[in-house]
């Protein structure tokens, strides 16, 4: 509980930031002159290593990535307090996020920057924004289940029939937000049961969402819990994989919208260029990629930009009514829960 605590207890002083203006593409303009960056970043290298590259070509700046899970690079940042390296915290999920937020270890953003994406998906306070957006779906075998014989709801996975075929990520941070969002729109008690439920029929468990969809390729599981996106990285390499997406609705817990984000970390060495990164990806150039070039294909987040083809529109995505910004708050209350139920010890 090291890390819990280290994110309950951290305290750090906010860094007032400066205006800033449109570029050519529609994102923020600022006056920070070329030098170096470090991101500590819950988003995985092969997802975003590419936008990294692009920023770099285009500013100037060198970036330096810390990789890792992003719980863990919120109780990091925690822990360093005014001595952390970091600019910018770019995570996974919003959770994360609201967790450092939470501990005072992020910057309050321009209302130019913040009011390039919708409110709902960008911190009440204004300490981090999305940067896009994902929908946690039943991902499936197509030659070991047919969609139609899919339950209509996250709970009907702890039917006999899915003993020991379904796959999930305990420890990422998109998992833990998910049971988060559950806790907030079902209840504690019926949350803990479907976790009970869930870990009695015996899933399998993987370290990493893409992991989940491998072994959903090869037959090991038959449905895994997961965000959508992790499909196209899969049918990059394995394009005749059987395995399909499929989104839920009726304000099911399972068809959550949640967001990767970023916020400048308060005290930062390099804060003008940290906003800039923040503003690249609010950008047009930096939500292009995610609807258009990213192998993942996440949901762009400004308006006016477009997403995948195939993909179901975000504002057609009906999952629970729950404030992203409420789920750094719980983050630690759900992290002791999947302790307790044996998901994460």
């Amino acid at each position: 509980m090291r890390r819990l605590l280290g994110i309950a207890l951290a305290t750090a002083a906010a860094l007032a930031l400066g205006g800033c203006g449109e570029d050519e593409e529609g994102g923020q303009r600022s006056a920070a002159e070329p030098g170096t960056l470090t991101v500590y970043s819950g988003r995985e290298q092969e997802l975003v290593a590419p936008l990294f590259e692009r920023f770099e070509k285009r500013t100037g700046i060198d970036v330096k990535v810390r990789y890792g899970e992003s719980a863990e690079l919120a109780a990091t940042l925690a822990e360093e307090g005014d001595a952390s390296p970091a600019d910018v915290f770019f995570a996974q999920d919003a959770g994360s996020l609201g967790a450092v937020a939470g501990a005072g270890r992020l910057a309050e953003l321009p209302p130019a920057v913040l009011q390039r994406v919708p409110a709902r998906f960008r911190d009440p306070a204004g300490r981090w924004v999305g940067t896009s957006g994902r929908a946690r779906v039943v991902a499936f075998n197509r030659e070991a289940v047919s969609e139609d014989e899919l339950p209509a709801t996250i709970y009907g996975y702890t039917e006999p029939r899915f003993k020991g075929k379904v796959g999930l990520p305990p420890t990422n941070a998109s998992f833990q937000a998910f049971v988060t969002a559950m806790r907030l729109s079902e209840g504690e008690d019926r949350t803990r049961r479907f976790l009970q439920d869930l870990k009695d029929n015996d899933p399998r468990f993987y370290e990493k969402n893409g992991q989940v969809l491998e072994g959903l390729a090869s037959g090991e599981v038959d449905v895994g819990l997961v965000n959508h996106y992790y499909l196209y990285l899969l049918k990059a390499e394995q394009p005749d994989a059987p395995v399909k997406n499929h989104f839920m609705g009726g304000g099911d817990p399972g068809a959550l919208v949640n967001v990767a984000g970023a916020g400048v970390v308060a005290g930062a060495e390099h804060a003008g260029a940290a906003r800039r990164f923040v503003e690249y990806l609010l950008s047009d150039a930096g939500q292009r990629f995610y609807g258009q070039d990213a192998e993942e294909a996440e949901y762009p987040l400004v308006a006016g930009i477009p997403s995948r083809a195939g993909l179901p529109p975000l504002n057609e995505i009906d999952g629970p009514d729950v404030p992203l910004g409420r789920l750094g708050g719980e983050l630690e209350r759900t992290l002791e829960l999947l302790n307790q139920l044996g998901y994460t010890s």
